[in-house]
């Protein structure tokens, strides 16, 4: 169990020093979010009440879902993380 936790706070400071992909990550959620807001719009207003209309809204949903955990894995990656890896420092470490 101990390597595990291990590899986990590794993965995490590589995660947390990687800021400029943490944005991106953060910035195509927001995308796919606003792709699967706009595609449950249009079968809302524009595709009569049918199946169609309903399986475009139901991909929509999927493209919200996914924007959604996207755009909050960046956005954690951004923030908590960050602050995390500054407050466990290896240089805090007596020798």
């Amino acid at each position: 169990m101990k390597p595990s936790i291990h590899s986990l706070r590794q993965y995490l400071r590589k995660r947390a020093d990687q800021p400029r992909e943490n944005f991106m990550l953060l910035l195509s959620g927001f995308g796919i979010f606003m792709l699967g807001l706009l595609t449950i719009g249009t079968a809302q207003f524009l595709l009569p009440g049918s199946l169609i209309a309903e399986l475009v809204a139901l991909f929509g949903l999927v493209l919200l879902g996914g924007g959604i955990i996207l755009a909050a894995i960046g956005y954690l990656s951004l923030s908590v993380l960050r602050i995390l890896r500054f407050l466990d420092s290896d240089d805090d470490e007596p020798s």
